[in-house]
């Protein structure tokens, strides 16, 4: 075991990056990094008829754009097979497994629940082990070249118990009567999961294995193996997992796009904001901080901060304007209203893209301009989705007027005549700023004995459509001359 600390994301390609999983990738990366370690990912791909490589594809563009690049790998655990079935021979060699030659359909899960539950009446250990258990090796061999099949089971002790300590549950302690003799290699010659993890994990000097706390149960299982292969444990710390407002688990089958990352990437979601929410299900800081960079997040994260009880996740799966949870909204609202305003824009010019509303001048001659919208409109958008939705009348003409809006801002008989005089005398302005618009506005609505807010709401709605958003006159002036006289003209004819 190396004193430098190793630990592994090891996922399967059989589905996408899911919320819970992005989460124990994040807790094994920042523990790596807070104690000058090594972050490894490990693709288990060993079941070929459910893995796909667009699975695999998306977990890594999940991890990269998380930001938690690994510093080994990614290792692909199908590669190791021959290690695998190697262990498992050596152990048969040493006697510590055995070939079991019992026929499949005898050692399905049905049958070994059953043995395993009948186990504890038994007067004497082992009388519902394998009959095969004690076979001599050279009569096994013989048997194996004839062509019978066999698997390769651990020969798990008859009496006693298996002990763990975690660094999150506490002692662990399971009897050896409660755990079957463990396949390791199938008669087919495919390695399973336990027996494959275990070599990886040696072979790759893993210190902490730290996961969900659905794996507990395998890990009685595993200390077994690393005993019988003569390794040291890794310390264990298993995750409490993430459950659903209804308190059960969260599922990527149930949930759907709900926890996938790539939902959040798409709708826009800043990968810091999203790292900082799942930072904080099921640990804490120690504190009531709630906002933290990636460099706080390394500094205050411990496994001793991990919580027991699980994280609850809340959504509302009736509707889908509440698709996430309010939290995660709200954090990433802070981050877009508080980042730097060059990291912002990138995102918001590709959000745009997307959407087909950028322009190649916002990059160039009305850059300035392009700043200073994304500026004023980001202290009311939660993501990045918002920028070319509420955001649509700020980057292109072709938008629609909210019907409410238009109700409470443009039913005044009288702007059919305000605004349209109201144009007029901003068109004539040298120069339209932030100063002169309000002075030409006050001024006017001062001469027609009107309340300035009548023509402010009403410009507000006649330029973006909206009943609300940044201040009337940084609207305007991030529109410009033009499109503010256009618009105010066009919206007196919906009087």
């Amino acid at each position: 075991m190396t004193d430098q600390v190793r630990v592994r994301f090891a996922p399967s390609p059989t589905g996408y990056l899911h919320l819970g999983g992005a989460r124990t990738a994040l807790f094994n990366w920042l523990f790596a990094r807070k104690n000058g370690g090594v972050f490894i990912l490990r693709i288990e791909d060993t079941d070929q008829q459910r893995s796909s490589e667009a699975m695999v594809q998306g977990i890594l563009e999940g991890l990269s754009w998380l930001g938690l690049e690994a510093d080994e790998g990614p290792f692909f655990q199908s590669s190791f097979v021959e290690q695998h079935r190697a262990a498992a021979r050596r152990l048969v060699e040493e006697g510590k497994a055995y070939y079991d030659f019992t026929p499949k359909e005898q050692t399905d899960d049905r049958t070994i629940k059953a043995k395993i539950a009948s186990r504890a009446a038994e007067s004497a250990a082992g009388k519902t082990r394998s009959p095969y258990r004690d076979l001599p090796l050279p009569e096994a061999l013989k048997r194996l070249e004839a062509g019978e099949p066999a698997a390769i089971r651990l020969k798990v002790p008859l009496q006693g118990r298996s002990r763990f300590d975690d660094l999150v549950y506490g002692q662990q302690e399971r009897d050896y009567a409660e755990i079957e003799d463990l396949v390791l290699v199938r008669s087919g010659g495919q390695p399973l999961y336990n027996l494959s993890v275990v070599v990886d994990d040696i072979q790759m000097r893993i210190t902490h294995v730290v996961r969900g706390q659905d794996h507990l149960t395998n890990t009685h299982k595993q200390v077994l193996i690393y005993d019988a292969l003569g390794a040291p444990l890794p310390q264990f710390a298993h995750l409490p997992l993430i459950s659903a407002p209804g308190k059960e688990k969260l599922s990527k089958r149930k949930h759907g796009e709900v926890v996938s990352v790539t939902t959040y990437k798409e709708r826009g979601f800043i990968p810091d904001a999203l790292v900082n929410f799942l930072a904080l299900l099921g640990w804490s800081p120690g504190n009531d901080q709630e906002l933290l960079s990636r460099d706080e997040l390394i500094d205050k994260f411990t496994l001793e901060g991990i919580n027991k009880s699980s994280a609850v996740f809340n959504f509302n799966e009736s509707d889908p304007r509440d698709w996430t949870d309010p939290k995660a909204l709200w954090m990433n609202g802070e981050y877009i209203k508080t980042m730097p305003l060059d990291e912002l824009l990138p995102m918001v010019a590709a959000t745009l893209k997307r959407a087909g509303l950028w322009r190649e001048e916002y990059g160039d001659e009305q850059r300035d301009r392009f700043a200073h919208t994304v500026d004023i409109l980001r202290a009311r958008y939660r993501i990045l989705a918002d920028f070319a939705e509420l955001g649509r009348p700020y980057f292109s003409d072709e938008f629609s007027y909210e019907p409410a809006a238009v109700k409470k801002n443009l039913s005044d008989e009288r702007l059919k005549d305000l605004l349209p005089e109201l144009a007029l005398r901003l068109e004539r302005l040298d120069a339209l700023t932030h100063e002169t618009a309000e002075q030409t506005l006050r001024s006017y609505a001062e001469e027609r004995g009107v309340k300035a807010g009548l023509l402010i709401n009403a410009s507000r709605t006649a330029l973006t459509g909206q009943s609300v958003g940044p201040g009337m006159f940084d609207i305007m002036l991030t529109l410009g001359k033009e499109r503010t006289v256009g618009r105010l003209r066009r919206a007196a004819e919906l009087i």
